[in-house]
């Protein structure tokens, strides 16, 4: 990809490799309410979506209910990650080697009160030059609305594709291609199929795909 200017993280599932951990919490949640969800279910109806649509869809509860159990699944996650060990060695040599080259970013449909401090204990938080999350815009990934912030704060005359989105999901690589980035998917949250919107797929993040990328 020539003429890489910057590059977008997706937080769960790619920086992080939380998904199976993010999975279990909501089986957890969804037990205790009398509405059991299978591994097989998450990944094939709600990964990559917001708070509210998977609680939301899936529990049938809005308002103020639906806001307290988006609560207690950010406080559940962030019991089980605050020491930073879902990311993996190789993903923070990859964003370390990225943030020294191009302004980095995070853009993610998860909440800053989960991606700040993940980043923090993996000393990654001084690498990473902004956070764009589902506080920062009213519609959540498939739509670009997090992207176009994202874009807004790189600044500096940035077209969209001069910048490169790594995701995980479809819904991820919905949001980067509607804001009208170059995207890479990932695959292992979800099957190559379902994220042949994407530019190019790669097997993991890591140093050697990054590199690639700023050639």
């Amino acid at each position: 990809m020539a003429g890489v200017r910057a590059i977008l993280f997706d937080f769960n599932g790619t920086i992080s490799d939380d998904e199976p951990l993010l999975c279990s919490i909501y089986r957890s949640m969804f037990a205790e309410h009398g509405r059991p969800l299978t591994e097989a279910e998450y990944y094939a109806t709600l990964a990559g979506n917001a708070e509210e649509v998977i609680i939301g869809g899936w529990l049938g509860v809005e308002g103020d209910e639906l806001a307290r159990l988006v609560r207690e699944r950010v406080e559940r996650y962030r019991a089980l990650t605050a020491d930073g060990a879902t990311v993996p060695a190789r993903a923070r040599e990859a964003v370390r080697y990225a943030a020294a080259r191009v302004p980095v970013g995070v853009v993610s449909s998860a909440r800053r009160t989960e991606i700040e401090p993940v980043l923090a204990a993996t000393g990654l938080a001084e690498a990473v030059g902004f956070v764009v999350s589902a506080d920062d815009a009213d519609v959540p990934k498939p739509a670009p609305d997090l992207y176009l912030e994202a874009l807004r704060r790189l600044g500096d005359g940035r077209r969209p594709n001069e910048v490169v989105a790594i995701e995980d999901t479809d819904a991820g690589v919905a949001s980067a291609v509607a804001a009208g980035l170059r995207c890479v998917g990932l695959v292992g949250t979800l099957p190559p199929e379902r994220l042949a919107a994407a530019d190019e797929l790669a097997d993991r993040l890591d140093v050697a795909l990054v590199r690639r990328l700023l050639e």
